[in-house]
């Protein structure tokens, strides 16, 4: 076995779209655990919109990851050596261990997951921050209920995908915005959504007044931002409530980010917008973890992965989110045979 630790580190802020310069590819002994810590071997790590904000040197929910640090990122992986009587040699955990083969942690961030119950790379998707943040976000933040329409940008992502189907649970109407023919396909066919429009489509704007059917929107789930999140707010019903998830339409601008245009409708329709992470509601997880196993167990709730394999294609991988590559939760697998 190697005794070498395989890390991408943060050489430089990017400017637009990360670029291969931007990183640095290591290599240091593996770690060994103090008093009180742990060592994993990381199986998967997730790739996210979030961490492109996490380069950046400015004020956010979260630190910014520093010049020559591990790249922050979630992991899902096996303990390999413990010298904190919460883990044991073989448990599976979760958590913050960034780009890496083997991080160490002193317990406090770790979770421990059960992969007889669903595969690990799960933990990562919708039974994991993905599924948790669409939980709260709708459920919370939108206060969704019963009879009201929900519109959900990036419906084939991640978050998105599980927003619609936690909504068809919740007795709503499910509307998605997607980008392509195949995503929306897989969004109506396969998640239950009762409707998905093409935003790359000439007929955008008639698809979504259509799928709307004159009725407006109640809960608005923003993972994009800018043009769509405006085309949104134009078509909101009274006291609707708009949730601010994510922007990654604007995530690498080179100029300065393009803010909601159509904000007045807010006053028009004492409507409200507001942003959250879902480490907002870090001491709910359990509620969130069990409703949405609970959900996936009764074949109520579908997700998927996007798997790529080999950290050495970290930084290309990582592109794909901004392109629009992947086609579900975008996950990265580590682990060397």
């Amino acid at each position: 076995m190697s005794t070498l630790n395989k890390q991408y580190r943060l050489a430089a802020r990017p400017v637009g779209l990360p670029k291969d310069s931007d990183w640095e590819f290591t290599s240091t002994e593996i770690p060994t655990p103090g008093e009180g810590e742990v060592l994993v071997k990381v199986h998967y790590a997730s790739l996210d919109p979030a961490m492109r904000g996490w380069m950046n040197d400015g004020k956010s929910y979260i630190a910014p990851v520093g010049i020559g640090e591990v790249m922050r990122a979630g992991t899902v992986g096996e303990v390999v050596a413990s010298n904190n009587p919460g883990f044991a040699v073989g448990d599976y955990v979760s958590g913050m261990l960034g780009i890496q083969q083997y991080g160490l942690s002193n317990g406090t961030d770790l979770t421990k997951v059960d992969p007889n119950l669903s595969p690990l790379e799960n933990y990562l998707g919708g039974i994991g921050m993905p599924g948790l943040t669409a939980y709260f976000g709708l459920l919370e933040v939108g206060a969704m209920q019963d009879g009201e329409t929900v519109l959900v940008s990036g419906a084939a992502g991640a978050v998105g995908s599980i927003v619609g189907q936690i909504t068809k649970i919740k007795g709503g109407k499910a509307i998605g915005i997607a980008g392509g023919a195949d995503k929306c396909k897989y969004v109506v066919d396969e998640l239950g959504f009762d409707a998905c429009v093409d935003y790359k489509s000439d007929s955008f704007i008639d698809d979504l007044n259509a799928a709307l059917g004159g009725k407006g929107v109640d809960v608005y789930f923003d993972n994009v931002g800018g043009e769509i999140l405006d085309i949104a707010l134009a078509r909101l019903n009274r006291h609707a409530r708009v949730v601010i998830c994510g922007a990654i339409s604007q995530y690498n601008n080179t100029t300065p980010l393009r803010g909601p245009q159509n904000y007045l409708n807010l006053l028009v329709q004492h409507a409200r917008m507001e942003g959250f992470v879902v480490f907002d509601y870090i001491k709910q997880y359990g509620e969130g973890v069990k409703a949405l196993a609970t959900w996936h167990g009764e074949g109520k709730l579908k997700f998927r992965n996007h798997v790529e394999t080999g950290i050495e294609n970290f930084p290309a991988t990582l592109l794909k989110l901004f392109s629009g590559e992947n086609f579900g939760k975008l996950v990265l697998t580590i682990k060397e045979d």
